[in-house]
């Protein structure tokens, strides 16, 4: 009852912004707001609604608060093919065939993300803005093999938000400026904003983001969604337009952690052209669902990271209301502290810059006569000479990269080295001396207003400590700040999805602090 008040108020809130038959037209997809994978897949089943409908409805919704209404500016192109596949899959779905619990749920997929259909990958560079690779990433061939239907691509801070050092994250040459769903002038976080966005305005049944520092958990934690960075190689990232081939993944971004755990397995593997899914530690399930459990966190310890806090005082009370119902919930929960050297961040960013040089020109090459430039020199020279992309920011980081050398060079090996050895060892001391299971710390600050001119206005965030390790981290909403959501992030060792997704549904289910965005103007 109370959902279907909030799905109601949600309705309400845009009447002002659309015009009555727009309004009636939003009202006929409102069974679609928080809707589950499960949900859905169990519709098609008892036959309450076709794939087809389905897809149809979540293209309605873009139509009407994407392009129109609140103009959430979430989604940079449209699927030309999802009705028919949609079709495709309702055929398939009347003969009995079933691929499994994706079949017929609508994805987004961010536009980093190649896909063979007829939409160009641009990571939001105007560069690109006409680059229709043909060719699946390995992620999207996977999903289609499920069943999940593709519907469109979302928008993102350009090139993974390793451009600039002052930006406005949702921000993109082909896409630009995509806005919070919960009060529209706030920022959506990045680099995944057009699929934080997308999910958390029930645009798509899930979606999948990218992340090298931050660009998963920061936008599903202002845009009030659930969101995965797993284990480095956990997910291939063959076909994503990278920056780092240490810390790139792609991940999940969803309304709950059932519906990360469900679409996670369809997407994990080996596979012969990423090195990282290779790892013989590696632990790859195909079905996660098995450790959704209610007492996930009974008899769980968790070190929480209470230097990460700090940053904004309403944050730090909402941690710590968290940590009374985690500790409610059955766990243990130990203050530690891990800070981080200035020698490994400036350790990280040498990385990246190293490795964005040379995974952006093996992917410029790896588009042969159809690459609009031939490196990252050429890129820079493109972006001087157009209208769109200097208009805001400058490229100051590509400049930066452009001036590093090969990934021989001492200078890079010795920064990969003191990154990961000096964030792995904290880390694993800290969890081995308190006998921790999972360390957990607030994702990050309520959204800050979007500023072209200034740039972003985060005051905190806590992604480095997973990205830089390599390690998984999820986030999932712990409560509110005048109506912007705020997250809490969980951290594991590598491949401990498991345990993550254990503890976050136990937490998830036993404070349900998930709500449905109002789209306020202020």
């Amino acid at each position: 009852m109370k959902l279907r008040i909030a799905v109601l108020i949600s309705i309400a809130a845009l009447l002002v912004s659309c015009q009555s038959d727009e309004s009636l037209e939003l009202e006929k997809t409102a069974y679609l707001e928080e809707i589950t994978i499960k949900e859905l897949h169990d519709g098609y089943i008892n036959k309450r609604f076709t794939i087809e409908q389905v897809v149809g409805d979540y293209l309605k919704r873009i139509e009407l608060l994407d392009k129109n209404g609140p103009c959430l500016n979430s989604i940079i192109s449209i699927n030309p093919n999802a009705i028919k596949i949609a079709q495709e899959l309702d055929k398939e779905l009347a003969e009995g065939h079933v691929r499994g619990p994706l079949h017929g749920i609508p994805v987004v997929l961010k536009d980093n993300i190649e896909t063979s259909d007829s939409m160009p990958t641009t990571a939001g560079a105007t560069v690109l803005k006409n680059s229709f690779v043909g060719r699946d990433s390995k992620i999207a061939e996977k999903l289609r093999e499920a069943g999940a239907v593709i519907i469109g691509k979302s928008n993102l801070s350009e090139w993974a938000n390793f451009r600039s050092s002052r930006s406005s994250s949702g921000w993109s040459g082909v896409g630009g400026q995509t806005r919070n769903p919960y009060v529209l002038d706030r920022n959506p976080c990045g680099s995944s904003s057009g699929s934080g966005v997308a999910v958390s305005a029930n645009l798509c049944a899930f979606a999948i983001g990218t992340e090298t520092d931050g660009s998963i958990v920061c936008p599903s934690n202002n845009n009030g969604v659930v969101g995965l960075k797993p284990t480095v190689g956990l997910i291939s990232r063959t076909g994503i337009i990278p920056i780092s081939f240490t810390q790139d993944t792609p991940g999940p971004m969803c309304r709950s952690v059932e519906d990360v755990a469900i679409s996670l397995g369809t997407m994990v593997g080996p596979d012969s052209s990423d090195q990282k899914t290779l790892d013989p530690n590696a632990k790859f399930y195909n079905d996660y669902t098995q450790f959704l459990q209610l007492n996930g966190l009974k008899g769980k310890r968790l070190g929480y990271i209470a230097n990460a806090a700090g940053f904004h005082h309403k944050v730090d009370t909402l941690m710590n209301n968290a940590i009374k119902d985690l500790q409610r919930l059955g766990a243990v929960v130990v203050n530690v502290n891990i800070p981080i050297a200035p020698e490994v961040n400036s350790a990280e960013f040498e990385v990246l810059l190293y490795e964005f040089k040379d995974g952006l020109n093996n992917y410029f090459s790896s588009l042969g006569d159809k690459a609009p430039v031939k490196n990252l020199e050429e890129l820079i020279i493109f972006n001087k000479n157009d209208s769109i992309e200097l208009q805001h920011f400058d490229q100051q980081i590509l400049e930066l990269a452009q001036r590093k050398g090969d990934l021989n060079s001492p200078e890079y090996k010795h920064a990969l080295e003191t990154m990961q050895k000096g964030i792995r060892e904290s880390i694993n001391r800290v969890m081995n001396e308190n006998d921790l299971d999972l360390l957990i710390l607030p994702t990050g600050s309520p959204a800050w207003k979007t500023d072209l001119v200034l740039g972003d206005h985060y005051i905190g965030g806590n992604s480095s400590y997973a990205a830089m390790a390599g390690y998984p981290s999820i986030t999932v909403p712990m409560g509110d700040i005048n109506g912007l959501p705020v997250g809490i992030s969980f951290i594991g060792r590598a491949w401990d999805e498991p345990l993550l997704i254990e503890a976050t549904y136990s937490y998830e289910q036993g404070t349900k602090h998930r709500k449905n965005p109002m789209f306020m103007k202020h």
